[in-house]
């Protein structure tokens, strides 16, 4: 009997995976409430001035590198950032503004693609989900098969339900992590915006 209830809660469970509806069909694999914009647009986090002459140039700057890794990690919190950025742009005018060029330009590439990388994971994880969620309701009707059959054989069923209770568990925990990870994104898109304020009033 017990197999019985489980099958019933997996048979509801797989078919109310949501894995396989996407919100935008542009997107297939996007699993997040929040809509994919696949990068973030310089215009929407930097209004201080043009980066084209600096472009990767950060890269050949140690300082600026290592300040950028500091910055960029979300373990740092932004009033500390903060105190960082006008430490680094304390100088002279011309000068100040090329460091802050410098410096927004590495963070612009650095937490884009850390952004990409997440969003690139979402997708990976809910392309396993769409397949655990198949097998999952593939093995439950295995499973409810061998229950009615006219002799069912005991250690078959048991060891279909423990295996479906096995990947259920992964399933939920799968989808758990997808929720939070969900709101990375936007963290980053946050944090990007805030650096560059701080960077901009730091050279105005």
């Amino acid at each position: 009997m017990r197999w019985r209830a489980m099958i019933a809660v997996l048979m509801a469970m797989a078919g109310s995976a949501d894995v396989g509806r996407a919100a935008d069909p542009r997107y297939p694999d996007w699993p997040c409430a929040q809509a994919k914009v696949p990068e973030v647009s310089l215009a929407a986090v930097w209004a201080g001035p043009p980066l084209d002459d600096v472009a990767n140039k950060w890269k050949d700057d140690a300082t600026v590198n290592a300040l950028v890794s500091r910055l960029a990690a979300r373990r740092t919190p932004l009033d500390e950032a903060e105190k960082t950025i006008a430490e680094f742009l304390s100088g002279a005018t011309p000068e100040k503004s090329e460091r802050g060029k410098l410096l927004f330009a590495g963070l612009f590439d650095t937490l884009n693609a850390q952004r990409s990388s997440v969003m690139n994971g979402l997708e990976r994880v809910t392309r396993k989900q769409r397949e655990a969620a198949d097998s999952i309701r593939a093995e439950t009707l295995a499973l409810h098969a061998q229950q009615d059959a006219a002799t069912p054989d005991q250690a078959k069923i048991e060891q279909l339900g423990n295996q479906l209770l096995w990947q259920t568990r992964i399933f939920e925990d799968r989808r758990r992590v997808i929720k939070f990870v969900c709101e990375v994104p936007v963290a980053i898109d946050q944090r990007l915006f805030a650096l560059g304020r701080m960077i901009q009033q730091g050279i105005e």
